[in-house]
């Protein structure tokens, strides 16, 4: 039974709650549901901006502005320059080049053009009418991918019991890549509600720092959706202007990611049927949430405890076999980030929850989270069907069959580093090493070696050794000072750990966090290390199995290692080259390989990009490019296609 359902049971005389509601009224300290219908010039009035935003300018003492009967107010064309300096409705446009603030003066600078509040109809030099560079997408294909909805009502729900998916709107801001610090930490995975220029700080595809946080989003797992251009409220907007909210933004994260998103969540969380039919049509599920802390509200030191009080309300006694939840945040305000996301996070995982991205809490594949930027690209199928014989391609996809969720650049099913880490096909799978929505992808340089189990129970099994090898001579330790695990735990085959499972052995690292995940740096080694699910202690880095499934080190030099899959009654391999003294992975194109012709490789087609017009790197999607969201094999980048760094 879903937590929203027993809310809606309990409290049935309580009227449903906004998103933006006033905290000071008799039941804010109650789980928010099913809400987010109030508009930002409120959270102006209610406290609840960011401090840059909260000051007001000094206007001009002027007399008193004029009233204007609604039917006879006159359009900005109609009206021209007002000469007081005054914009806006009923006094007209400012000069060229100028904006026109919310209080209706026109100017420059901060106060005057950050959206959403400068008035972009009568300023054209308001960040609202800033357009991307490059070309435009919206003639880009757009077919309905997967199960999950578009358009329509929209989503509030997760469907995967024990989720919650992690949201975040408005940024990426000034506390943005904090945010992602902690997260990390807590191995949580979140989807970003991207904003493409507002709050006065710069585009995204022209602000390296945000260019920036938005690959490092991407590289650790996360899932990005879009929140709009410039935060307008889209239900107040005509057709063309409503159009430039959402392909603007789609510009600009082609130019950084060379794609850009499916999701979509309204400004305000407010679209009505128009709206809701018109973003289905552009291809985007519309995204909206079932809990909500109001931490936008209760930006203090003080006032933040409302906020934890309501996720408290919502989380003690919730069942996480039963029970999901789809949370709003935002990460534009300093308490949320550096005061209740910890708090929130903690929680989550002490009650028995992970936190996720929304298109896995919806079951929903990643290749159908993003579309490709190119407008010549082949439109994908409308479905893929769940690998049966462990395979994979373009219409076969690993995501929820028995063999893993990860798809290796070879077309073999896993949830191992060698099928999920270097040329994993995104488009066929997931491409964390522990197929799951919690842990991260962890990587080394050194010998991996893993065989997929094929009793009933699909365990994957794998085997640790460290070898040492001396300059004239080598030797293999059956590592006699490693701890092993008991007979009544298992060894971790999706980065989780506890009581009845261990992560000595494990892919993921040997030491279980205090919030039981596995891994082998500080932070699940050191304080709050659970001994009873593996290691703790920095010597468990020396002294215990790595998370690879065996290690080489060499006394002398460092040498080349390989990453090789086999599958049981095959002989197809795959193997990825990579130097210890360098993250650059090179890949010798076969002869038999075909120079992409339309910007496509891997997948069923097979091309390679080396060569091609369209740039030397094939990226995770499948795409041929040159940038850093193609190139990089922290992006994915699929060293058996092209060449990767």
């Amino acid at each position: 039974m879903k937590y929203t359902t027993l809310v809606v049971g309990a409290l049935a005389s309580i009227a449903t709650v906004a998103a933006h509601d006033d905290p000071r009224e008799g039941h804010a300290g109650i789980p928010k549901m099913l809400g987010a219908r109030k508009f930002w010039a409120e959270l102006r009035a209610k406290n609840a901006l960011p401090e840059v935003l909260k000051h007001e300018k000094a206007a001009p003492v002027v007399k008193e502005k004029r009233k204007v009967d609604a039917e006879l107010e006159l359009e900005p064309r109609q009206t021209g320059i007002d000469p007081t300096g005054q914009c806006g409705p009923g006094y007209g446009v400012c000069p060229t080049g100028q904006c026109c603030s919310i209080e209706g003066w026109c100017g420059l600078g901060i106060d005057y053009c950050a959206a959403p509040d400068c008035q972009f109809l009568y300023g054209t030099a308001c960040d609202a009418n800033t357009v991307p560079a490059g070309a435009s997408t919206a003639g880009i294909a757009r077919p309905w991918i997967g199960n999950v909805p578009y358009g329509g009502a929209g989503i509030y729900d997760c469907v995967v019991d024990g989720d919650v998916a992690f949201t975040f709107d408005d940024g990426p801001y000034n506390y943005t890549s904090d945010l992602l610090d902690k997260l990390l930490v807590y191995n949580a995975k979140a989807t970003f509600m991207v904003t493409g220029n507002n709050l006065g700080k710069g585009p995204i595809d022209t602000t390296p720092e945000w260019e920036a946080i938005l690959n490092r989003m991407i590289a650790e797992g996360h899932q990005i959706a879009s929140h709009s251009w410039s935060h307008q409220n889209l239900t107040s907007l005509d057709p063309v202007h409503f159009n430039h909210q959402v392909i603007y933004n789609e510009m600009a994260f082609n130019n950084i990611l060379g794609y850009f998103p499916t999701y979509f969540r309204p400004p305000y969380s407010e679209c009505n049927d128009t709206c809701s039919t018109i973003l289905g049509n552009l291809g985007y599920h519309v995204t909206y949430f079932d809990l909500d802390t109001e931490g936008y509200l209760n930006d203090s030191p003080t006032l933040i405890q409302n906020s934890k009080n309501i996720w408290d309300a919502a989380i003690n006694g919730a069942n996480n076999k039963t029970t999901s939840f789809l949370e709003i945040e935002h990460d534009i305000h300093y308490q949320t980030v550096y005061n209740l996301t910890d708090y929130i996070l903690a929680s989550m995982y002490s009650h028995g929850f992970k936190s996720v991205t929304v298109g896995q809490c919806l079951g929903d594949p990643a290749v159908n989270w993003y579309r490709s930027g190119n407008p010549n690209a082949p439109v994908p199928p409308a479905t893929q069907q769940i690998s049966s014989d462990g395979t994979c391609s373009a219409q076969i996809t690993c995501y929820g069959s028995t063999f893993g969720n990860c798809c290796s650049s070879a077309g073999w099913c896993g949830s191992t580093s060698a099928y999920c880490g270097a040329g994993c096909q995104l488009a066929s799978g997931n491409c964390t090493s522990t197929s799951s929505s919690s842990s991260a992808i962890k990587s080394t340089s050194s010998t991996k070696t893993s065989t997929k189990s094929t009793s009933s129970s699909t365990k994957v099994t794998t085997t640790s050794t460290t070898a040492k090898t001396t300059s004239n001579t080598s030797k293999t330790s059956s590592t006699a000072s490693s701890k092993t695990s008991t007979a009544s735990q298992a060894i971790s085959t999706d980065g989780t750990c506890g009581t009845t499972i261990t992560c000595i052995g494990s892919t993921f690292g040997n030491c279980c966090s205090q919030y039981g995940y596995c891994g082998s740096a500080s932070t699940y080694c050191g304080a709050g290390c659970n001994p009873v699910g593996g290691y703790c202690g920095t010597s468990s880095s020396s002294s215990s199995v790595k998370a690879s499934s065996s290690s080489s080190k060499s006394s002398s030099s460092s040498s080349k290692s390989s990453s090789t899959s086999t599958k049981p009654t095959t002989t197809s391999t795959s193997t990825t080259k990579k130097t210890s003294s360098s993250t650059t992975s090179s890949a010798t194109t076969k002869s038999t390989l075909k120079v992409s012709a339309d910007g496509t490789c891997a997948g069923t087609t097979g091309y390679t990009c080396q060569g091609s017009t369209y740039g030397n790197c094939c990226s995770q999607y499948g795409w041929c490019g040159s940038t850093s969201a193609y190139c990089l094999t922290t992006n994915g980048c699929q060293s058996g296609f092209g060449t990767c760094s």
